[in-house]
């Protein structure tokens, strides 16, 4: 064999098994594409918990065909940015004593802070012993196991209001929150986040119904702020809360700061339109947006393509949604 023959053969050489190779990396067989990566998956989930959240979200949305890109774009990045964990401390720096015709009981501040940068949005809450033993009954039945270690505060037959006793208990309900927020599914449950929120949410709803709005946006803005921080994974869930805002902002004539926190609303439903605030907030909007002098028409044309796909059925107004949470 001459030489160019020889370098002719090695080139074809060559270039067969570039081919096997090529095809080996890039067309695997079925068993192959499905075996490791299921594996490498759920290998992926196991050391990732954190994870999981953001990718069954992921996995479970999808974006409406009419949304922009630039609306689409801000959906995912609010998506990751609310499923992103904030690690909370605790902080019980004070008690108060309260003294009715009746009872008399300890009131403990609860300073709830983000960690990892100076939070100048702290929330500030007050919950009595009671409270907490609440919260501890109804998360041993739900979460028995989590809970098993768990050592919560024995109520003493005499002495409670002494400050021994008191500066006890300041130190074991803090560890007792700290330990509850470091247990994933504890932190994300709904007993858990309505010991933290519900008593200022009744509270705000209630001078709402009342007719009182500055007292129920001054409470609702305190409150919202620790919704979003416990609420991470799950951003519809303050729809409510954000829609209420705006009720209270329109009803005392703050048309600019209502639509700020509409929008804010409307961009955590832009992908629940089967969402009971969505149709009433869309219509708020529309009104508000019409008095700013803002862009109504893309907003119409939702209402619009909405009502094409929807049998008509009665909808409240967005205060009529609103009046109607926590009700007892």
């Amino acid at each position: 064999m001459d030489q160019d023959s020889h370098c002719t053969a090695e080139r074809g050489l060559l270039e067969a098994v570039s081919r096997i190779t090529t095809y080996s990396t890039t067309s695997p067989s079925d068993e192959e594409q499905n075996q490791p990566k299921a594996e490498i998956s759920y290998q992926v989930r196991k050391e990732n918990p954190e994870k999981d959240d953001l990718q069954d979200s992921n996995a479970s949305l999808s974006p409406n065909s009419s949304m922009t890109t630039k609306e689409l774009q801000e959906y995912w990045r609010n998506e990751k940015r609310q499923c992103r964990q904030v690690k909370l401390l605790f902080e019980i720096p004070s008690t108060r004593i309260v003294e009715h015709h009746l009872s008399k009981y300890v009131m403990y501040k609860i300073i709830i802070l983000q960690t990892g940068s100076f939070d100048s949005n702290k929330s500030v809450i007050e919950r009595r012993y009671s409270d907490f033993e609440k919260l501890h009954r109804n998360l041993l039945e739900e979460f028995s196991e989590e809970m098993e270690d768990v050592v919560f505060p024995k109520k003493s037959l005499t002495g409670n209001f002494t400050e021994e006793i008191i500066n006890e208990r300041k130190l074991a309900f803090k560890d007792y929150l700290r330990l509850l927020y470091s247990m994933k599914y504890i932190r994300r449950s709904k007993k858990f986040i309505d010991f933290l929120t519900r008593p200022e949410l009744q509270e705000a709803y209630g001078c709402l119904r009342g007719g009182q709005y500055t007292k129920a946006l001054e409470i609702l803005l305190e409150i919202i702020g620790l919704q979003e921080r416990l609420t991470r994974g799950n951003p519809v869930s303050i729809v409510p809360t954000l829609c209420a805002i705006v009720v209270c902002h329109k009803d005392l004539e703050n048309s600019a700061s209502a639509f700020e926190y509409g929008e804010k609303a409307l961009s955590r439903l832009c992908v629940h339109t089967s969402h009971k605030y969505y149709i009433p907030l869309l219509e708020t909007m529309i009104t508000l947006a019409y008095e700013l002098g803002k862009d109504f028409l893309s907003l119409q044309e939702k209402l619009e393509e909405w009502k094409a796909k929807k049998d008509p059925i009665r909808v409240f107004t967005l205060k009529e949604l609103a009046v109607r949470e926590y009700v007892q």
